[in-house]
């Protein structure tokens, strides 16, 4: 039986988890979804105000061809290399999401309403060609609603502080630990210095930390498992939480102190924290998980549809989850540590995989796109 408590948090838990601070941005993107209407009316009537996309999702989305046959068609007769084909489809789509966005990007000066593309992924790991990837994807998609993707690997770092510096408003994604973390957050700041330095207007400047939730519980979990023990089984599932809750504290902590303030005062703009991978791995865990145990104030939480679908049903939504439970989420990663689960270990094992995920994702899409190209009689280099 649900109680009137219960039942209050679940009714219009979307709006509910909006009222708290939280933003929802919808973890995927597809031009069936643009032109069908689909993505309009989740802004509508789901409190849908971003979007982010991904390698993944684009090659999903463009390597099922369907929406695309068209101008696949006019790129294969221009002659143009697959490289090309696929950042003019992606952005293409990337700048029709901004526009169905633009009136939430107005409303909450720009705020929200962003839609996030990624730079292409084999250069995780260069930073001046990061940089230059950057500044064309911001050229070609020519909105202003637009976020760039920079992945917080060793040489993103300097990518997103010299991205930043052009006044260009970034997503740093792939975010596992609490130390890349901070490092997030230093290049940030040093970013916006160097934007001041220049006399550019620093409210127009926006950033989010993309924090992975759900992949730290699967790597964490799965020793968990092979330990076995009575200790290590309860720790499962706690791990993920624990993590995002002391990025948190991190976030607090940095954007309260004197560099930040000096920011602040030149109207910059707080890097919002961002949880990313929400969608619940383990089907012994409640679907919305990692969207009812982590409601925060000033924070994005960018759901697949069926996460954003389950919230809408069912989720809990009793206020904020994450500012009380420092000293529990510490003694949890303790306790991990304790069994001998290494915490740097596995965050850096998840930086090296989740890259290393979108380059595949990347190199399946260029695959399948040459074979379009190439389909349609003309040879893609």
């Amino acid at each position: 039986m649900i109680t009137v408590t219960e039942a209050t948090a679940t009714a219009g838990a979307l709006k509910r988890l909006s009222d708290e601070g939280v933003s929802i941005w919808l973890d995927d993107l597809s031009r069936g979804r643009i032109e069908s209407g689909n993505l309009a009316e989740l802004v509508a009537t789901k409190h849908v105000v971003g979007v982010t996309t991904n390698p993944s999702i684009f090659q999903a989305a463009i390597g099922s061809g369907k929406g695309y046959e068209e101008q696949l068609t006019d790129l294969a007769t221009r002659g143009v290399t697959v490289d090309e084909a696929v950042r003019m489809m992606t952005t293409a789509d990337v700048r029709a999401a901004a526009d169905v966005l633009r009136p939430v990007y107005d409303a909450t000066g720009g705020r929200d309403g962003r839609v996030s593309i990624e730079v292409d992924p084999r250069l995780a790991h260069e930073t001046r060609a990061t940089i230059a990837e950057a500044r064309q994807l911001a050229w070609l998609v020519d909105r202003p609603n637009v976020m760039i993707k920079i992945p917080a690997t060793t040489a993103g770092l300097p990518a997103i502080t010299e991205v930043i510096g052009l006044g260009i408003s970034v997503n740093v994604t792939l975010i596992f630990s609490l130390e890349r973390y901070r490092e997030v957050m230093d290049a940030y700041l040093a970013g916006l210095e160097k934007a001041a330095k220049k006399g550019l207007d620093l409210s127009t400047i926006h950033s989010v930390a993309s924090f992975f939730v759900s992949r730290v519980d699967s790597e964490i979990d799965k020793r968990l498992t092979v330990l076995g023990t009575d200790a290590a089984l309860a720790l499962k599932g706690r791990a993920a939480l624990a993590n995002a809750r002391l990025a948190y504290e991190a976030y607090e902590e940095v954007f309260s102190g004197e560099r930040w303030n000096s920011l602040g005062g030149a109207r910059a703009n707080k890097q919002r924290p961002l949880w990313a991978s929400t969608g619940v791995k383990d089907p012994a865990y409640k679907d919305t998980l990692y969207v009812d145990d982590l409601v925060a104030p000033g924070t994005v939480n960018t759901m697949p549809e069926a996460t954003l679908n389950a919230t809408a049903d069912h989720g809990r939504i009793t206020g904020d989850t994450v500012t009380g439970g420092y000293a529990q989420a510490r003694a949890d990663l303790a306790a991990v540590e304790a069994l001998g689960i290494s915490y740097d270990e596995v965050v850096q094992q998840l930086e090296d995989e989740g890259v290393a995920k979108f380059e595949v994702a990347w190199q399946d899409l260029l695959d399948a796109v040459t074979k379009s190209l190439n389909s349609k009689g003309v040879d893609a280099e």
